[in-house]
């Protein structure tokens, strides 16, 4: 594998390197790939407009194709980052317009391209703000093979789509899980539930591999529901970061947080969603798996399969007080 930086003048870079990954990443074959640390793409995912598409400027690699508003990753640059970065650059997507759903890499050993899909939470217009861009159109899913497309786009596209009716939601039962650490919880449930709600954020954030959640493709974002009861129900809403919708909701149960934990399972498995909720409280556990609906039936995963991934992921800073305070 060989580094090679743009060549001076090339349109690709009119003004040089912008970051230490706007390089060519060169095979031992010859093959040359766009980004020393490997590129990342988004697909924004709007259920009325289809997904976001961008036409290739002539100059560009399969110029005249579509493709995805995409590019190079920085260094220390997760995919999701790159991705969005890369549409806010190259399409204008506004802050806090998408929430990432899953990833799907493609990895060469040499070099990878991760395609970061999102639903769109804030409807918007895009708009062409830097020079690689004959058009970005909203393109109806059953409309998307009918556009010549970049070969690798169009390599991936069937599993995506495939994918795009696909939506895991973690349901968890806060009291359960905030009560299985003894760290003097029972002083501040409120805060302690502010705690896990804001790791379960960075949690979401970062992606769980699709093994655990027994799904196709590489890495899946899902939506968290945090059921609260009692003292906790005073904990805060979170607030959605500056480059994605946050992931995690906040459902304050009236009375027993069971039933809100099997209403809002319920709910969820009714819209076709692949619900896991998070227990080790075997009443609860038995009413979960009873549920039946369209789709797939809700799964049960034990507290210790949520902690186990929690304890890789870093304290994060209260992004909110509680609502008591």
């Amino acid at each position: 594998m060989t580094i090679v930086p743009p060549a001076p003048g090339e349109p690709r870079r009119p003004f040089g390197p912008l970051d230490s990954g706007d390089a060519w990443v060169v095979s031992p074959t010859g093959e040359r790939y766009w980004g020393r640390f490997g590129a990342a793409g988004l697909l924004a995912y709007d259920p009325d407009r289809g997904v976001l598409l961008q036409h290739r400027v002539a100059w560009s690699h399969h110029g005249g194709t579509w493709a995805l508003p995409g590019g190079a990753k920085h260094a220390d640059e997760s995919a999701r980052e790159g991705a969005i970065r890369e549409a806010q650059e190259e399409a204008g997507v506004p802050d806090g317009a998408v929430r990432a759903r899953f990833e799907s890499v493609m990895d060469l050993g040499i070099w990878s391209y991760t395609t970061v899909v999102a639903d769109v939470v804030l409807p918007f217009e895009p708009v062409i703000s830097d020079p690689e861009s004959l058009a970005l159109e909203w393109v109806p899913v059953d409309e998307v093979d009918a556009r010549p497309l970049h070969p690798g786009f169009a390599s991936a596209w069937p599993e995506l789509r495939a994918l795009l009716t696909v939506r895991p939601v973690v349901v968890v039962d806060a009291a359960n899980v905030v009560g299985s650490v003894p760290d003097g919880w029972w002083k501040d449930r409120a805060g302690a539930t502010a705690r896990l709600r804001d790791r379960l954020d960075v949690w979401a954030q970062r992606g769980v591999e699709a093994s655990r959640v027994a799904l196709d493709s590489t890495r899946w974002h899902p939506r968290v529901v945090l059921v609260t009861e009692g003292a906790a129900r005073d904990v805060a809403d979170p607030e959605d970061r500056d480059d994605v919708a946050c992931a995690v909701e906040i459902v304050r149960a009236p009375a027993a947080g069971d039933d809100s934990i099997v209403a809002v399972a319920a709910e969820h498995v009714a819209a076709g969603d692949r619900v896991f909720v998070v227990t080790s409280d075997r009443g609860l556990t038995e009413r979960v798996e009873a549920l039946s609906g369209d789709g797939d039936p809700a799964e049960v995963r034990p507290v210790r399969w949520l902690l186990d991934q929690l304890d890789q992921v870093p304290a994060a800073e209260p992004s909110v007080p509680t609502a008591g305070s």
